[in-house]
């Protein structure tokens, strides 16, 4: 099983603002390099203190030049907001810049926010997605590409550049659609689902759709890999659990408001940390995420590990825009102390995830 790092870069009461995000996404990730991880991924989100990274292949690109070792994954690129030729460039760029360390990581988005300022419309995401794909395959596998589709068409195009890992760096996908599935076969992809701050209850539930997406194609799920990725905190009290709820509850909220055309802006234009119908309550964001002290995140990771049998657990320590202090804090306790309590209990990290035919449980 591989471990990763997510980088939501997410902007609210940070003393530096996006200069302090980026400088502390960094130091996170130049220690997550250190200590073993395996991934680092950059999201990717549009116009608004959600997320400071609109572009996460110029973030892996940045990032080549002071890691050594780890590789860099766009968390995921939004396809069905791009131009597919200029992506398909930007692919080969980031891969020659990474020394063949780039994880290429794409999803169709959901934030309405996001499409209606593109223009793109968000309920022909998957059939946008699809042709895309199509284009960027053609031009990363092919050197050429000519297109009639119902969203793009292209005159022949050749490709002076590629990619350094062939015929494509690995691919990941955060979609359960049975089409992408599908599509994807070929290359093995590998799904990765997150329930982001909402925790395990509803990551459960999004593998258990994709395990019927994957047998409504004729799969069986239980041979195929499954990236998942978890918000996680180390802490040592109550009070400190509560308090990173409280960070987590402020991105489930920006992530709700924007869903829709219009989320509420206070005065520096930053989403309004309003309560919405339904949302969970401090406690259950503390009990359903991966937070606690030592023990308790191994036990939590050890259930989500022997119900999914996941070949990539990412974490992300830095939610809410959370001090650096206390996500590097939790980083490094988890690779000492987390680690070792995880191993007791089912083995080398390096050796699970990969056993074939381990079913996953349904819920």
């Amino acid at each position: 099983m591989q471990l990763g790092l997510f980088n939501l870069m997410t902007l609210r009461d940070h003393p530096d603002g996006a200069q302090g995000v980026m400088r502390d996404t960094r130091k996170m990730v130049e220690t997550a390099d250190e200590l073993g991880f395996d991934v680092a991924w950059f999201a990717e989100h549009h116009f608004a203190n959600y997320s400071s990274s609109p572009s996460p292949l110029m973030m892996c690109s940045y990032a080549a030049g002071w890691t050594k070792r780890i590789k860099l994954g766009p968390g995921v690129i939004v396809l069905p907001l791009y131009n597919p030729l200029r992506l398909a460039q930007e692919i080969a760029v980031a891969d020659t810049q990474t020394e063949g360390r780039l994880i290429i990581g794409l999803g169709t988005g959901y934030q309405r926010y996001e499409f209606d300022r593109y223009n793109v419309v968000l309920d022909d995401r998957v059939e946008v997605f699809l042709e895309y794909w199509d284009v960027i395959e053609k031009a990363l596998v092919d050197g050429e590409v000519e297109y009639k589709g119902k969203h793009i068409s292209l005159p022949k195009t050749h490709f002076a550049i590629s990619t350094q890992q062939k015929p494509l760096p690995p691919i990941f996908v955060t979609s359960s659609h049975p089409k992408l599935l599908d599509r994807f076969k070929k290359w093995k992809a590998v799904p990765f689902l997150a329930a982001s701050t909402l925790g395990s209850p509803v990551l459960y539930k999004m593998v258990d759709g994709l395990n019927d997406a994957w047998t409504s194609i004729g799969e069986q799920p239980s041979t195929k890999p499954l990236a998942i990725m978890q918000y996680l905190a180390i802490t040592d009290s109550r009070t400190e659990a509560l308090a990173v709820a409280e960070r987590a509850r402020y991105v489930g909220r920006m992530a709700h408001y924007l869903r829709h055309a219009s989320p509420p802006l206070d005065d520096n234009s930053y989403i309004s940390n309003q309560a919405y119908e339904g949302e969970y309550t401090l406690d259950q964001y503390a009990d359903n995420m991966v937070v606690g002290d030592p023990h308790t995140v191994a036990e939590k990771m050890v259930a989500d590990i022997k119900r999914l049998n996941p070949s990539n657990y990412t974490c992300n320590f830095s939610f809410g825009c959370m001090p650096i202090e206390l996500a590097h804090r939790s980083i490094i306790r988890f690779k000492n102390e987390v680690v070792p309590l995880i191993e007791k209990e089912v083995g080398p990290i390096e050796a699970l995830g990969v056993t074939p035919g381990l079913a996953r449980k349904a819920s």
